[in-house]
């Protein structure tokens, strides 16, 4: 029994040492590590974060009715052109039947108020004419002369205000009945007109919706949008990790995915001060004039990207960042340099812009020499 344990052991060392033979064999048998380089070359690098967004004009004018009523007629449709002043729509007001009664009633009582004034003014003036022609022949004294005097001005001057209740009775019951009337201008009228010049982008009424006039309460209805379409800006969002990285005056190329092939230039001029929280993440708000160059016609609303440069270097001496190391204690970044065949020495080097592919070289090597690629992947072995 101890005589076959002791051959089993020793046939699993013999196994083993064998084993490891074949091991150092194979091992002695594979071709030495051979490192490729590659040579600095000339590149442009540009440093950049992109964010997402639109393209919509500066500023958007809402015109709104100052009158409530119907939409008799529609002048316009979306993509139009406007001059500011030209006619937009036409409202038609529907009166109220109580309000219209109410304000015929006024006419009437302001009407009867005039002729009771017109009576009483014609009395006063014939006492006051009396007493005149009395107090010159001194009959009458100066007290009562100036008593009639007094009143017979009172009464010219209660004439002349119950023909302005008049007047302003019927203004009232014209503008409830038409909505409009003489003398009050732009102030209430039935006519909605272009605020702006600019392109029409919306019409969001139709002819017969009933609308409401903008005043303190109600914000009012809708019957354009104007905007210049000649002024368009970029507005979109940046990540949190990003916001620190830029500033204003910053250059940015748009791309705006409706229309291929065609950057446009812009210029970062808006950072929100507060970020706004996002699907989990802080998000803030940026916007970029548009330099337009050309006809190109981009419309509002379009959704775009903007490449924020953060950094540009053109025609400079670069590597690729791969081929950079860093000192695993000072962390300073160096690169290994070919002096012969195969043979390499280390060379510290001075790093500029990035753009995560090639890294601009300051200092350290020329332009002709050779860098190791040291982390170049080997082909997989086959059996």
């Amino acid at each position: 029994m101890k005589k076959s344990v002791t051959i089993v052991i020793l046939a699993v060392i013999a196994i083993v040492f064998i084993g490891s033979l074949y091991y150092l064999y194979q091992k002695n048998q594979e071709d030495p590590v051979v490192y490729t380089t590659e040579t600095p070359s000339k590149q442009t690098i540009v440093k950049k974060t992109v964010a997402t967004g639109s393209i919509v004009p500066r500023e958007e004018v809402l015109i709104k009715p100052n009158i409530s009523g119907i939409i008799k007629e529609i002048l316009v449709e979306a993509g139009a052109f406007v001059e500011a002043g030209d006619l937009l729509a036409q409202i038609e007001v529907v009166p109220n039947a109580s309000s219209l009664v109410s304000a015929r009633n006024n006419i009437q009582t302001a009407r009867t108020n005039l002729e009771t004034a017109k009576l009483t003014l014609e009395n006063q003036e014939s006492i006051y004419q009396r007493q005149k022609a009395l107090f010159d022949k001194g009959v009458v004294s100066a007290n009562d002369f100036d008593n009639s005097q007094r009143e017979y001005n009172q009464a010219v001057q209660n004439f002349k205000q119950q023909q302005v209740s008049l007047s302003s009775a019927q203004q009232n019951y014209d503008i409830v009945k038409t909505g409009t009337t003489t003398g009050l201008g732009n102030n209430a009228t039935t006519s909605v007109r272009a605020t702006i010049t600019g392109m029409v982008l919306e019409v969001p009424v139709k002819e017969g919706n009933q609308v409401i006039e903008s005043n303190n309460f109600n914000d009012g209805t809708t019957i354009a949008s104007l905007a210049n379409v000649n002024d368009m800006i970029f507005e979109g969002k940046v990540d949190e990790s990003e916001v620190g990285k830029i500033k204003e005056d910053l250059p940015l190329e748009i791309t705006v995915g409706a229309i291929e092939n065609k950057k446009f230039d812009a210029t970062l001029d808006y950072i929100a001060p507060k970020g706004v929280a996002e699907n989990g993440a802080i998000q803030f708000e940026i916007k970029g004039t548009l330099a337009k160059k050309d006809s190109t016609f981009i419309r509002a609303g379009l959704s775009a990207n903007a490449s924020i440069i953060l950094e540009r270097a053109d025609d400079v001496l670069a590597i690729k960042e791969a081929l950079v190391q860093y000192d695993s204690k000072t962390q300073e970044p160096f690169v290994e340099v070919e002096t012969g065949d195969q043979e390499f020495e280390r060379r510290a080097v001075k790093l500029g812009v990035s753009d995560g592919i090639y890294v601009e070289i300051l200092d350290g090597i020329s332009e002709n020499e050779k860098i190791k690629v040291w982390n170049a992947v080997k082909p997989a072995q086959t059996f």
